[in-house]
């Protein structure tokens, strides 16, 4: 009986499944580039049709297996460190007794988490220079310079680390909001019972955090091919091919600088497949783990 009075909320709806069609849904029809020698003059529908090719291509090619690999690898250190870091930050942020200082402390780490990478990527880059701020602190202790961002060595490392800086302050919003409902009464038994700061925290705040965390963990599978295409593009070079190079780079510069857009589009369809895969996994594992669904 009250159909006639929320047809506001549908309208609301339009814009985004308007969105969602022309550049989710409509885009879909692309996929068929994948088995085709795509050539922009004759067209989707004329192209010549090839199969598998550019998929056995992809298994062929030994840089698909570093690529692969990097991604994966930069993507689960991504995802471990966006799981512990935030949740200590957020134990360290509920045991402040200066409520002023809390909040304080939360805007600051917060902020990045709305900067893009193409705003942050000139001041990293300034830092990791080799004329920056951290070889001249290296150099007044007595170092060496070094060409951070030229390295392998080190370049993974500053992607993490980059990351997770920007990053932490909004997971640590989520993890503080799940200390505060915590029953305060566990906390008072633990008193009671002669538990001291550290006690209350291993014996009663993290095991009530245990469903958010494994909420957050598994959600966090679905994004395990996606190792943060703005942050690399915008900070790597050729020189750190070998340990930076992820799925998402590798697609752009195969398929809108070298024109092959066949093979972009066929290594795009596999991660896509992938991370479907991997979404459904983490919506069953939150169901049995943490009691908790998205679809």
């Amino acid at each position: 009986m009250y159909r006639k009075y929320e047809y506001q909320y549908y309208l609301m709806l339009v814009p985004v499944l308007a969105f969602l069609l022309v550049f989710h849904i409509a885009p879909l029809f692309g996929i068929v580039i994948a088995f085709e020698r795509f050539l922009p003059a004759k067209g989707i529908i004329q192209s010549e049709w090839v199969g598998l090719k550019y998929f056995r291509n992809l298994v062929s090619l030994p840089e698909s297996w570093r690529i692969f690999r990097n991604t994966v690898i930069i993507a689960i250190e991504k995802i471990i460190l966006g799981i512990v870091v935030p949740v200590f930050f957020s134990i360290l942020l509920n045991e402040l007794r200066s409520v002023h200082i809390k909040r304080t402390v939360q805007t600051i780490i917060y902020i990045p988490h709305f900067l893009s990478w193409v705003v942050l990527a000139a001041p990293i880059m300034n830092i990791f220079a080799y004329n920056g701020m951290l070889n001249n602190l290296t150099v007044w202790l007595g170092g060496e310079r070094t060409l951070f961002l030229s390295s392998n060595r080190y370049f993974r490392g500053i992607l993490i680390f980059t990351n997770e800086w920007k990053e932490f302050g909004f997971g640590t919003i989520v993890y503080l909001a799940a200390i505060t409902g915590i029953n305060p009464n566990l906390y008072e038994a633990a008193e009671i019972d002669g538990a001291s700061r550290l006690q209350k925290i291993i014996y009663v705040t993290l095991p009530c955090m245990r469903a958010i965390i494994v909420l957050m963990l598994t959600r966090s599978l679905g994004n395990v091919l996606n190792a943060g295409f703005d942050q690399v593009f915008n900070l790597y070079s050729p020189a750190v091919y070998e340990t930076a190079d992820i799925i998402d780079t590798y697609v752009y510069r195969v398929g809108l600088l070298d024109l092959n857009y066949s093979l972009s589009t066929a290594m795009s369809l596999i991660k896509s497949f992938i991370g479907m895969t991997m979404i459904l996994t983490s919506n069953y594992l939150s169901l049995k783990l943490a009691d908790y669904r998205v679809f």
